[in-house]
């Protein structure tokens, strides 16, 4: 099993690593791109979303039955794909695997359906120096900085304070009890932020920290991610 792991990651690695070609199918790329016409088509699009947290809802809905009832601190949410598929293998090998060619996929992905309004700065989600530690990199802090020397958008930072457990493993009230006064602002934020990160799941850590902006002194947070995952019922 440990082998064929190991080929599975190097055959990703290697579509990934090659330019010129689709790092989904090794087709040649559409001209300065990383993907052909046909993989980019067939990516899990997330075409109808809740405007405040990005969760797929049905056609002509605007928000969805958590955020009605249970509004987060920030406004909308911009996450063009589905954590599924061909983008759930780009964001493990981005996040697990450090892969500089993934994550400049996903920033070229998140560059095709951007917010309406990008605000004044962008804002990573901090790490515990444990977690940075034993992980290596900030996957939020990566795909920040590619998109603020892209657009020529400043970056600001939180601290966070509180080393909570993983997320992965909790349900949507547990992820928020998990995160509740975990971040700081060492100096007052832009009155408009950009929350930048890989996936949103529960929403949970962009609330947290969009909380933690809106009591520094920001007016407005939102939130612009690769990826949602279609969380249903959570």
């Amino acid at each position: 099993m440990a082998l064929k792991r190991w080929l599975q990651w190097g055959s990703n690695w290697v579509k990934q690593a090659m330019p010129g070609y689709c790092a989904f199918c090794l087709a040649p790329a559409s001209a300065g791109q990383g993907w052909c016409a046909t993989c980019l088509y067939e990516l899990p699009w997330n075409l109808h979303a809740c405007r405040q947290c990005g969760d797929p809802v049905a056609h002509g809905t605007s928000l969805c039955g958590h955020c009605l009832v249970d509004p987060p601190a920030f406004s909308t949410t911009q996450a063009g794909l589905l954590y599924q598929g061909l983008i759930k293998q780009l964001v493990h090998d981005f996040k697990f695997h450090a892969s500089p060619r993934a994550g400049t996929l996903l920033a070229e992905l998140m560059l095709l359906t951007p917010p309406i309004d990008l605000g004044n700065a962008l804002l990573s989600v901090p790490m515990t120096t444990t977690h940075a530690c034993t992980r290596g990199f900030n996957q939020s802090h990566w795909l920040a900085e590619h998109l603020s020397r892209q657009l020529g958008i400043p970056m600001v930072s939180a601290k966070r304070i509180k080393d909570s457990p993983s997320q992965r493993t909790l349900n949507r009230r547990q992820r928020a009890a998990n995160l509740a006064g975990a971040f700081v602002f060492e100096s007052p934020p832009p009155a408009h932020l950009l929350i930048i990160d890989d996936v949103v799941t529960t929403g949970s850590t962009g609330n947290a920290l969009g909380r933690a902006a809106l009591e520094a002194g920001a007016k407005r947070v939102d939130i612009w991610a690769a990826a949602r995952t279609p969380l249903g019922k959570d």
